[in-house]
């Protein structure tokens, strides 16, 4: 291996100062036109809490909407890899709010 193919990349330059990586876009899983609602337990000591997903949003979309849901049912909750999770069994306040915004639901689960 030559000198010029040790040297080919360059991993801290004082001339040019700090390198930044690139930045990667956002992928934002796929909606089929229905918004999942189940509920959840498994992982958090029996406490349950209703799980959201299938909205098409970005993450920034996704926190705004779930602002609005936690407001709500005077909860809190929290948005988790394109999830949102509000605190407690609220599944019936939300789907009647979901159909008042127009969104499709379904129910998930028992």
């Amino acid at each position: 291996m030559s000198l010029k193919d040790q040297l080919s990349q360059l991993v801290y330059s004082t001339d040019q100062g700090r390198i930044e990586p690139e930045q990667q876009q956002e992928i934002i899983p796929e909606s089929d036109g229905f918004i999942k609602i189940r509920r959840e337990t498994k992982g958090r000591k029996g406490k349950g809490v209703t799980c959201l997903s299938g909205f098409g949003l970005t993450e920034s979309e996704l926190k705004a909407l779930s602002k609005e849901m936690k407001k709500l049912c005077g909860v809190g909750g929290s948005v988790k890899d394109y999830v949102i999770e509000i605190q407690g069994d609220q599944r019936d306040k939300l789907e009647s709010w979901l159909k008042q915004k127009s969104y499709k639901t379904k129910r998930i689960g028992g």
